[in-house]
């Protein structure tokens, strides 16, 4: 099973006997709730998850997305509807990182078929797909998390990794470097960690390169056969985009989920500055 899916492949599953839930997950960074949009237009059947409210845990010392508590995303999962044994889609306007934290998400807590929609909905309407503005109300869902299928990663660990393996820094490049940092108490990079800005694996088009260019580029990066490999990005959410290209690419990654948010929080932790690791 791919980790990504195409609108014409959706459109033929949709049309299947078991067709996938799907899953609305919309989302700006510091912009509106998403929800009008997606009342005003979704795809047919879809239900909107709120990244913020329902995808991570209140903002504090955790970072600025911490993980959510298991059972309060399983409540949010089976309130969509989500069942353990049903194939569940998700998708965003069409950059993905929204998308990629609930696949994340659903992988780490044990769901075995979650997809995202390459492109997202722009790609699902540039190839004719329809939209409806009718909310369902979908039957309650089975879905109960068993968090720890996909790796995870804390401070000390993503620091470990900086030095014995591979690091990849999902952040633009400026601010992996310490030009700026619009967001966090300190710009720059955990030591050792290697830039990879997560806008690099799509393109023009927004959608995903293909999985033979992904790997040419994170083998360049460093990730080449027996390396460990993580992520980590400003909150948990653009690392996610990371980690499924590099799902993609055939390349298992753990998330640092607290990202820069959580690390630049405590000043103890050192900091790197500059283009180089």
């Amino acid at each position: 099973m791919t980790a990504i899916l195409t609108a014409s492949a959706l459109t033929d599953e949709l049309a299947s006997p078991r067709p996938p839930v799907l899953l609305d997950v919309r989302w700006q960074l510091g912009g509106p709730d998403q929800r009008p949009a997606y009342e005003a237009g979704h795809l047919p059947g879809a239900v909107y998850v709120d990244l913020d409210r329902e995808l991570a845990g209140p903002p504090g010392a955790g970072g600025r997305h911490p993980l959510p508590d298991p059972e309060a995303f399983g409540a949010v999962m089976r309130r969509a509807g989500v069942r353990a044994d049903e194939p569940v889609v998700v998708y965003d306007g069409g950059q993905g990182w929204a998308a990629a934290r609930a696949w994340w998400l659903l992988r780490w807590t044990g769901h075995p078929n979650v997809r995202v929609l390459d492109g997202g909905l722009a790609a699902w309407t540039a190839e004719g797909g329809p939209v409806t503005a009718d909310v369902p109300t979908p039957a309650e869902g089975d879905f109960k998390p068993n968090p720890g299928a996909l790796g995870l990663l804390e401070a000390d660990d993503a620091a470990a990794l900086a030095r014995t393996g591979l690091l990849l820094d999902a952040r633009a490049g400026e601010r992996y470097r310490g030009e700026v940092e619009p967001i966090d108490p300190v710009g720059g990079h955990i030591p050792g960690a290697v830039s990879a800005p997560t806008t690099e694996n799509t393109g023009p088009d927004g959608l995903f390169l293909p999985a033979e260019a992904l790997r040419a580029r994170f083998a360049a990066l460093g990730a080449r056969p027996g390396t460990e490999v993580g992520v980590y990005c400003g909150s948990g959410v653009s690392g996610a985009h990371e980690v499924l290209a590099l799902e993609v690419a055939g390349i298992p990654a753990a998330l640092y989920a607290g990202s820069w948010s959580h690390w630049s929080s405590d000043p103890q932790r050192p900091v790197a500055t500059g283009p180089n690791p």
